[in-house]
């Protein structure tokens, strides 16, 4: 099933569970979903690769937005808890990421690969690893394992 006809069922059962929290992320991915489509750079087709896209790109919003709501502290604390619901809401719908140590041994084997040797090179290896498995690793953990391999 489509990604966003799954989106759809999942909002018209939140809807009839009077589920709102859930509704309410559904449709702040769809209007995002709808802001890609109509925006003047987009010409193609919003296929289950490109709405998944929108979804990760919605989930790093979140995360930031949590970052700063957790430097409140007590204060944030309601506003984070929601953040922490819609990012768990948004992971089921994003790959799964690659665990620490394999992403580790991917970095290491990309470094030798490259025969990077420099720390300044590190943006190679970022770029490398990230156009080749897109969506499975965060280019700032990269970073920071090369950085460390490399040091």
């Amino acid at each position: 099933m489509a990604v966003e006809q799954e989106l759809n069922e999942t909002l018209t059962q939140a809807l009839r569970e009077k589920d709102s929290r859930t509704a309410n992320v559904v449709r702040m991915i769809k209007t995002k979903i709808t802001e890609r489509r109509t925006a003047k750079d987009f010409s193609g087709e919003m296929d289950d690769a490109a709405i998944v896209a929108v979804i990760g790109a919605y989930r790093k919003q979140l995360q930031k937005a949590l970052a700063e709501y957790e430097k409140l502290g007590d204060r944030g604390a309601e506003q984070a808890e929601e953040l922490r619901s819609e990012i768990a809401f948004c992971d089921r719908w994003l790959p799964k990421g690659m665990d620490e140590g394999a992403l580790r041994e991917l970095v290491r084997e990309r470094v030798a690969a490259l025969g990077v040797t420099d720390v300044k090179q590190v943006g190679r290896v970022v770029g490398d690893v990230m156009k080749s498995h897109k969506g499975q690793a965060e280019a700032a953990d990269v970073k920071r394992i090369a950085e460390e391999l490399l040091a």
